[in-house]
């Protein structure tokens, strides 16, 4: 039987509430799976705290509560976060990001977390 990790939608309000509910969703309380877009692209990789089966999914039940809090609102004060950290050659790529954010243009949270699932490990999750 394929492993089967829920994620309750209605409990992911931030980024950081998303890497609390994934990691705890497949590693159990306190479990790590990510805590940055690059770390969480890893996991899904293999070998970071990702199932040591390949053949698993992940539930996203209530994924549209989700994605209603990983919206524009949440995408610019991540950008904003980012901002404050990146590099300066960085900063006009994602001050443009950021100036779409606020305009509610562009990708969000949420569009971007499904891409990552997307392209790291195609056909895992399951919006519900």
């Amino acid at each position: 039987m394929t492993p089967t990790y829920v994620l309750d939608g209605r409990q992911i309000r931030t980024l950081e509430d998303f890497w609390r509910v994934i990691g705890v969703a497949i590693n159990g309380p306190g479990g790590y799976f990510g805590r940055s877009l690059d770390a969480f692209a890893d996991c899904l990789s293999g070998g970071f705290g990702a199932p040591d089966d390949d053949d698993y999914v992940v539930e996203w039940r209530d994924h549209q509560v989700s994605r209603q809090h990983l919206g524009y609102p949440e995408t610019a004060r991540q950008l904003e976060i980012r901002l404050s950290h990146c590099h300066p050659t960085n900063r006009p790529s994602v001050s443009a990001d950021l100036a779409a954010a606020r305009q509610e243009r562009g990708t969000t949270v949420f569009d971007w977390l499904i891409e990552i699932f997307n392209d790291r490990a195609p056909g895992v999750l399951r919006l519900r």
